[in-house]
């Protein structure tokens, strides 16, 4: 076992609508990432993917909002901090954030050097720009970025490249934890591979500690991550290694998720395609039971009636269902 970077433990998040509705976006979710590791979060669009990654960092602004639960970064607790001391201390130096579409997230009107001189001026304010200015070569050098990038505006990059020099900012302080939120889904296949590649780096350099990479592509994380949790409606629904969640899927929606997909990889490359039935639940007024009942082949009456909770399994891995492993195994043996 390594060090753990980061621990969350029974996290609770809510958005609260115009109409004083509340809405259970990340519901009793609790993870661990070592030093050195990586940690995947798959599904589908809604499911609370993004939302965690925002209520990691311990930043709220309505309509989002702090419920329960601790965040524990490097043995400090981030969650009952004030939003000022989060903002000086712990975003970008102890975590930082790779948004979903950051390429378009840059003010066209500035050059590259001014956001890197923003991030820094922000947590040390009495730094010499031309001080900045050399270590900004230095380390765009290091990440493979020409260092003439840093006069140029975004308009002027292409789409792979804004990407990776977004990474780039993103990662200037050399923050404990870095979390990509859809960091590849807009670019092409080759802009892809290099932004992959760029985020090993970063973790092969030391340049951070570990890594949340968030998408809803599960082979796709069987390549970058260490582990992989799945997330339904708010929870965490399985949670593995990334060759036991991608080569044998536990929960039902998991199973769904990877049946849903070309996978390229031998041993489910030849397996048909399938599609997952209906719409993930109302989060407003959300189902009584399993969240993936209504959507679930499988689903008996109590799934219905009964709380379901995370169960262990065999190879320290984790599902929530009221099945046990080798009942679901046989049942996806039999179609």
């Amino acid at each position: 076992m390594g060090k753990t970077i980061l621990k969350v433990d029974n996290l609770k998040t809510k958005y609260i609508t115009r109409y004083n509705e509340d809405v259970y976006a990340v519901n009793d979710v609790s993870l661990e990432v070592e030093e050195g590791k990586s940690l995947g979060i798959a599904g589908e669009s809604g499911c609370g993917k993004s939302t965690l990654a925002l209520s990691l960092m311990g930043y709220y602004f309505a309509p989002l909002h702090y419920v329960s639960g601790d965040i524990v970064i490097d043995g400090k607790n981030i969650s009952s901090l004030e939003p000022d001391a989060v903002r000086q201390s712990v975003l970008g130096q102890e975590i930082a954030y790779i948004p979903q579409s950051a390429m378009n997230a840059l003010n066209p009107t500035r050059k590259i050097i001014n956001f890197i001189e923003d991030v820094v001026l922000a947590h040390e304010p009495n730094s010499d720009k031309k001080e900045i200015r050399q270590l900004a070569e230095t380390r765009f050098e290091l990440l493979g970025l020409p260092k003439s990038v840093l006069d140029h505006y975004p308009v002027e990059l292409s789409g792979g490249m804004k990407q990776r020099t977004v990474i780039a900012i993103s990662v200037f302080l050399s923050p404990k934890i870095l979390i990509a939120d859809e960091p590849s889904s807009a670019l092409d296949v080759s802009s892809q591979k290099m932004v992959i590649k760029m985020l090993l780096d970063l973790m092969d350099r030391g340049l951070v500690k570990a890594m949340i990479f968030i998408t809803h592509e599960l082979p796709l994380l069987y390549n970058v991550t260490d582990d992989i949790m799945v997330m339904y409606a708010g929870q965490i629904v399985e949670k593995g290694t990334a060759r036991q969640t991608v080569f044998d899927p536990l929960h039902p929606y998991s199973k769904g998720l990877m049946g849903s997909i070309i996978v390229p990889e031998a041993g489910v490359r030849n397996s048909k395609l399938s599609s997952i039935p209906g719409v993930p639940p109302n989060l407003k007024h959300p189902p009584q039971g399993c969240q993936f009942a209504e959507r679930c082949k499988y689903v008996v009456e109590e799934c219905k009636t009964h709380e379901i909770s995370m169960r262990p399994a065999e190879g320290d891995r984790a599902y929530r269902c009221i099945f046990g492993e080798d009942v679901l195994r046989k049942a996806y043996n039999n179609g």
